[in-house]
């Protein structure tokens, strides 16, 4: 009966043990996550007062077209990744805070890029540059949909990387943004997802690669 007495005990402070630790761990990781979250707020901020910094130098016309262009696209591509690499953590589960203000704050950004590209075509008409403004849902839950988004994702990306003089802006259609709502209303978008090509040619279906880049070559 003391025997049994003694190993009742030693497996009682084994499990009080163990969930200490278990307890001290989960606050650690909650208080990286919650760091992590922090950061992406701080690069977000960063990157918006980088945005309307070059907004005015565009309306300043003391840049040349090239460095505008260099400018908007080098924005474009660290917005991107902050966002990838954000949506990375949060299908792997790493950040479990809600996102969606922060989610929000990157179409904000790719917004006020798309506005920035836009000037620079009426500031600089003879560059040679093209738009590719791609609109999502974020939240889609219809797995056709979805899986459709996919295969946009991937034929964007893929026309992007192998053309250096397009800038892809992806905005989430659902994030419901005053300033996208006035955009999406002077092009008649009805549903998403949807692709614009230079502000001139829409498709809601998914088109052969090449129309795509015959509408890029002619701009």
């Amino acid at each position: 009966m003391k025997k049994n007495y003694f190993v009742f005990i030693e497996a009682l402070l084994i499990t009080i043990v163990v969930f200490v630790v278990g307890f001290y761990i989960g606050i650690s990781v909650e208080g990286s996550h919650s760091n992590q979250v922090n950061n992406y707020y701080t690069q977000s901020e960063t990157s918006l007062v980088d945005i309307l910094a070059l907004n005015n130098l565009i309306s300043s016309n003391n840049i040349s077209c090239s460095n505008l262009i260099e400018s908007n696209e080098a924005l474009l591509d660290k917005v991107y990744s902050e966002a990838t690499l954000l949506s990375q953590y949060e299908e792997a589960g790493k950040l479990t805070s809600d996102l969606d203000n922060l989610h929000i704050k990157y179409d904000v950004l790719r917004t006020y890029l798309w506005i920035n590209a836009m000037n620079i075509k009426t500031v600089c008409p003879k560059e040679n540059f093209s738009t590719i403004v791609y609109l999502y849902d974020h939240d889609e839950q219809d797995l056709t949909k979805k899986a459709e988004q996919n295969v946009w994702s991937k034929l964007l990306l893929e026309i992007k990387n192998e053309n250096k003089n397009i800038m892809l802006i992806p905005i989430a259609l659902d994030s419901n943004l005053t300033s996208l709502h006035a955009l999406t209303n002077e092009y008649n978008i009805t549903s998403s997802p949807a692709v614009i090509i230079n502000e001139n040619k829409t498709f809601y279906t998914i088109p052969n690669k090449s129309e795509i880049l015959g509408l890029i070559n002619r701009s």
